[in-house]
């Protein structure tokens, strides 16, 4: 299986809360980083739980999956029905059609405040 499409089942698989069919996309060693929060998830069974243990009320919406190899990009936009919405940037490493490492940048919309001195540049989105 191409890397990309590894990575178009986790999330289609995630937004199915299909824990199972997650996990045959994992391996035993996975590591994902977050360094926007400063941890680390290291195993399968972890990552699942991280996942299956958040909140209801969220949905995801694949942007884009870019592949080069190995190596997967994916941006998603996760909006939750209390949370607001969030963005995540995943840099993704596939081997042998399992996720074998993960660094994923997730933020909220708006989250990071705008300076004023760039407001004569930018338009808010």
């Amino acid at each position: 299986m191409e890397p990309s499409r590894t990575i178009e089942l986790l999330w289609s698989r995630i937004q199915a809360r299909d824990w199972s069919g997650v996990g045959e996309l994992l391996a035993d060693d996975l590591v994902v980083e977050w360094p926007v929060s400063a941890e680390r998830i290291r195993g399968r069974e972890n990552f699942i739980r991280v996942n299956a243990e958040y909140p209801e009320g969220w949905s995801i919406k694949v942007l884009r999956i870019v592949a080069s190899g190995n190596d997967v990009v994916s941006e998603v936009e996760v909006p939750h029905e209390t949370m607001g919405v969030f963005r995540v940037a995943s840099f993704w490493t596939v081997c042998d059609g399992l996720v074998a490492r993960g660094c994923e940048y997730w933020t909220e919309r708006g989250e990071a405040p705008s300076p004023a001195w760039r407001a004569p540049y930018v338009e808010r989105i």
